[in-house]
């Protein structure tokens, strides 16, 4: 099993730190930032406080990359046999529940606010969503990889 995530246009390094908390508990083999998603460390190759109260370190272990163009990284992906997921409300989404992903999967992640856009979604092999049953339309997007990741693994094992 090889889970790959996505952080496409992600603001804020509290998320993208909370982020590789999960992914790295969760055990996903790399983390992608492309688009405009900050790095961990700054120019001058210090971790950033930002990211560090979020991570709590799991930078030490996750792997990652910098990719600015999704497009790209997207397209070696599914040259390697790898499904593309993204995680977004749309026409076309199903229910996270009832996707049963291939063992080799990347979960896309978008914007706090805009989301994944459309040209992306176009590209991706399932769109899926977490329901919501109260009146917010949406969760904290570090909360939503969580919820995702842990089911799409869920989902592969049974």
């Amino acid at each position: 099993m090889n889970i790959f995530l996505i952080l496409h246009n992600i603001r804020s390094l509290h998320n993208v730190g909370a982020i590789f908390r999960t992914a790295e508990g969760l055990g996903v083999k790399k983390i992608y930032l492309t688009g405009y998603t900050p790095e961990p460390y700054d120019i001058f190759g210090k971790l950033r406080k930002d990211f560090q109260k979020t991570a709590l370190g799991a930078e030490k272990y996750a792997d990652w990359a910098q990719i600015k163009n999704i497009h790209t990284l997207i397209k070696r992906l599914k040259e390697e046999k790898i499904q593309i997921i993204a995680l977004e409300q749309s026409k076309k989404s199903i229910d996270l529940k009832k996707l049963k992903p291939k063992k080799s999967f990347a979960l896309i992640l978008g914007n706090e606010v805009r989301g994944i856009p459309k040209s992306i979604l176009k590209k991706c092999d399932k769109i899926v969503e977490i329901p919501m049953r109260g009146k917010k339309e949406s969760l904290n997007v570090s909360v939503a990889a969580g919820i995702a990741v842990y089911e799409l693994v869920r989902n592969l094992r049974n």
